[in-house]
Formats: structure tokens, C-alpha cells, sequence
């Protein structure tokens, strides 16, 4: 199967022995896998990832630790799950991981099916995650088709105004104002008030930024 469509963990901890073992896991039941022994080697992957995936990471590592790694993804804008496994003394870390948006972590030793119940818990996750990134990224380019007076009038509509209100403040007629209405729902592919007023609080935090 192709990559974008087979799911993929990433593995990440110095024990090689627990890497093959996971890797034989997770080909098991059908997934892709890929290991490594440090948090650079996965940096330094660099193919883009295009199936749904997750990060099976130990918290303790040689170098940058399970933690800083995470942070480390969360600033480059990597929102991919994480699985920690750690030794019976991390807990705490481990919850403050999973505070930190971490999916679950499991304490070593691990039966193998509570490691594939998370790791399909993770998949879902990011299988969700990239459908809305796409409909997400859909809609912005649908916004971005907008004239300036059209991105000028969605705001005005979806703020509860009526058209009336609508062309005394921009100081054009409201006949005008409708024929902006008409055009700028077509665009966003929308039909009713209710649908378009959806559409651009979904895109509001994209416009705030």
C-alpha cells in the first residue's frame, strides 16, 4: 500500500531490542513503521508524512529528553500524537507530558495489546486532525477567491447587521450590498445565513492571527 494511505508510528527510544519489538508489533497488524534510536535521527527523516501517524516516544533519552522533544515538536508546529512509554519512576513526567497534549502513556513493561489500543486511539486522532486541516484549508482558499469589498461584507453579515445596516456603513446601496451577498455565498459554497456564519467562525482564527 502506498503511504498516504497506510498508517504510520514512528518510534523513538535507545533500547534496540523494545524497537524491533514494537516494529514487529505494530507489521503485524498491518501498520507502517519506522524506527529509530535518538530524537535527531527523526528530525533528520525528509520525507513529508502524508498517511495519519503517531509518535511512540520513551520519555528518558540520551540527549533531549521525551519532553523536550515534544515541546520541540509543538514549536515547529508538529501536531503529531504522542505515546510515552516510561520507567515506573516517570510518572510524574508523564503527566506532565500528557498536560502538555501527550495521548496516553503507557509504564514499562506494557502488555503489547494496551500499546496497540493507544497507538489506534492515536491514529484516529490524527485521522480526524488532518480531515478537518483539510476542510480548514479548503475554506481559506475559498475565502481568499473574496474581492476586498465581498471580505468586507461577510464580516458585516455574519456580525448579525442587516443588509439596510450593512450599506449605510460602507455607503453604497442595498441592492448593492445584496448582489456582494449573493456573490461572496456562492464563493464560499454556502446557502443559508447560517451555514456562512459557521464558515467564517471556523476561519476567525485564521483571520485574527
Amino acid at each position: 500500500m502506498a503511504e498516504f494511505t497506510t498508517p504510520i508510528v514512528f518510534v523513538v527510544d535507545d533500547d534496540a531490542h523494545l524497537r524491533e519489538a514494537l516494529g514487529n508489533l505494530f507489521e503485524s497488524v498491518g501498520m507502517r513503521v519506522e524506527l529509530f534510536g535518538s530524537t535527531s535521527e527523526l528530525l533528520a527523516r525528509p520525507a513529508k508524512v502524508t498517511a495519519e501517524s503517531c509518535l511512540v516516544l520513551d520519555i528518558r533519552l540520551p540527549g533531549v529528553s521525551g519532553l523536550d522533544f515534544q515541546n520541540q515538536l509543538a514549536n515547529l508546529g508538529n501536531n503529531i500524537p504522542i505515546i510515552f512509554m516510561t520507567g515506573h519512576g516517570d510518572v510524574p513526567m508523564s503527566v506532565r507530558a500528557m498536560k502538555a497534549g501527550a495521548i496516553d502513556f503507557l509504564t514499562k513493561p506494557f502488555r503489547d495489546q494496551d500499546m496497540l489500543d493507544a497507538v489506534s486511539n492515536a491514529l484516529a486522532l490524527d485521522r480526524t486532525r488532518r480531515a478537518s486541516d483539510g476542510e480548514l484549508s479548503a475554506l481559506m482558499t475559498r475565502y481568499e477567491s473574496l474581492t476586498t469589498r465581498e471580505r468586507e461584507v461577510i464580516a458585516l453579515v455574519t456580525s448579525g447587521l442587516m443588509n439596510k445596516q450593512i450599506a449605510g456603513k460602507l455607503g453604497v446601496s442595498e441592492i448593492t450590498v445584496k448582489i456582494h451577498r449573493g456573490h461572496l455565498m456562492e464563493k464560499m459554497g454556502v446557502r443559508t445565513l447560517a451555514e456562512l456564519v459557521k464558515a467564517y467562525e471556523a476561519l476567525r482564527p485564521v483571520l485574527n492571527k
